[in-house]
């Protein structure tokens, strides 16, 4: 049996907050008990979480491992690597891989080189449509038989509203759910960045805020047409702060998660053409940024997640206008919610919520694994024990990606996950890879 002992449990989703010690045995929570209560026996491996954070391990539903087909950005395992590093146990990756995620046998390949990776529990989305193409629904019922836990045309809007609703039909039959990249094309066709009075002096075609409300606003709709859950990846715009406010209000199936990128960075950041900080939904207006803190802390949005989004130098190294978007995340996420929680902006209560058990309720998660992202008696002992105040340098031999795109790259960062474990097993080790 495993004791960690000494720490300060923040368990949103379960006991709360408090000096708490865990017993894990065969890979779940046996015991969680107020610190001293029960006495470690002396064959149990003792880790002393003294002055240290105890969560349960983070959650991230929006991540891009790139295999298969683009290894040269990301594997499955060095992606699962960076997770772990970051305090996330838990990753869900995205169909835009090569073949797409529209078959059961790449939802199958997956989950395998997860398994052979050996670290954070891999799970993967599934295609909304065929080919990413929008025109046929994918199998969606074979894809969930395959493991798949949720649909998305991520990279891509699924601009056919007839075939939005017929997904949500189905998602309403079988408890399933769209996970919206959220772009009308026709608004947002060949732009950069966000499209303001500082895209014009630049020089930049702008990818207007309104490109962004609008499918939303339909796809909340949909939702209350079709009765289907609909999930909004990485909101960016107050005004879609506001939608997604009104559509839980009525009671709607619509949930939504926001990237650390986006609630601490404007567009302004553009202004010396830094391809870092070229991402799709663009970096937005302090306005847009702080409808983003106020939603995220009021719970109008649920989670965060990080999008990660590895690219090789190459794909960076061009005009702004060439460069493709993304950044990296899961390495960074942690230390920068812990910035906000700092600057007073999130609790830490809801920071960890937002990155553990409300990410897994987006996806209901708890129905593969009961008791994920918590750390009750039962649940798996997916833990990340924190230090909250412990400085380091995002360095890129500490970067375990394969790609290096990243706007914080030999930055200061505070707050680091210093032991990690996936099922009771130590994947992390003073801050390490073990």
């Amino acid at each position: 049996m495993k004791a960690v002992v000494g720490g300060y449990v923040i368990d949103p989703g379960g006991v709360g907050e408090g000096a708490f010690d865990l017993f894990i045995e065969s890979g779940t929570v046996e015991a969680i008990a107020a610190h001293g209560t029960i006495v470690p026996s002396k064959d149990d491996e003792i880790i002393d979480a003294s002055g240290r954070w105890v969560l349960p391990g983070l959650i991230d539903i929006h991540t891009h491992l790139r295999e298969p087909g683009q290894e040269w950005k990301e594997t499955i395992d060095t992606g699962s690597a960076a997770a772990v590093l970051g305090g996330f146990t838990t990753v869900c990756c995205m169909p835009n891989t090569i073949p797409r995620t529209d078959s059961a046998e790449v939802a199958s390949y997956i989950r395998g080189k997860a398994a052979e990776a050996g670290r954070a529990r891999v799970y993967p989305i599934g295609a909304v449509s065929i080919g990413l193409a929008g025109v046929e629904l994918a199998p969606l019922s074979e894809l969930t038989a395959a493991g798949c836990v949720a649909f998305s045309d991520d990279g891509e809007p699924i601009s056919d509203s007839g075939l939005m609703r017929r997904a949500l039909e189905w998602a309403r039959m079988h408890d399933g759910i769209i996970s919206c990249h959220e772009e009308d094309k026709q608004l947002s066709h060949g732009g950069a960045m966000n499209e303001s009075p500082l895209s014009y002096r630049l020089g930049i075609p702008g990818m207007p805020r309104v490109a962004e409300d609008v499918m939303i606003a339909r796809d909340i709709e949909l939702a209350r047409l079709t009765g289907g859950r609909v999930h909004l990846c990485h909101l960016s715009t107050a005004r879609g702060v506001e939608l997604l406010r009104r559509a839980k209000n009525d009671g709607l199936r619509v949930t939504g998660e926001v990237t650390p990128h986006h609630l601490v960075f404007t567009e302004d950041k553009v202004g010396l053409y830094d391809t870092a900080y070229k991402m799709s939904p663009p970096l937005r207006e302090a306005e847009d940024v702080a409808a983003l803190r106020e939603g995220l802390a009021d719970g109008t949005i649920d989670c965060i997640a990080s999008d990660h989004a590895p690219h090789d130098p190459d794909s960076k190294r061009v005009e702004f206008v060439r460069a493709t978007f993304g950044i990296l995340g899961l390495q960074t996420t942690l230390p920068i919610i812990l910035g906000l929680v700092r600057e007073g902006v999130l609790t830490r209560t809801r920071a960890v919520a937002a990155m553990t058990v409300e990410a897994a309720k987006c996806f209901s998660l708890e129905k593969l694994v009961p008791g994920i992202g918590t750390l009750v008696k039962g649940s798996p002992a997916d833990i990340a024990i924190v230090d909250p105040d412990r400085i380091w340098t995002l360095s890129s031999d500490r970067i375990a990606s394969k790609s290096r795109n990243t706007p914080f790259l030999d930055s200061e960062m505070h707050g680091m996950a210093e032991l990690v474990m996936v099922a009771g097993k130590v994947v992390v080790r003073e801050g390490r890879l073990v």
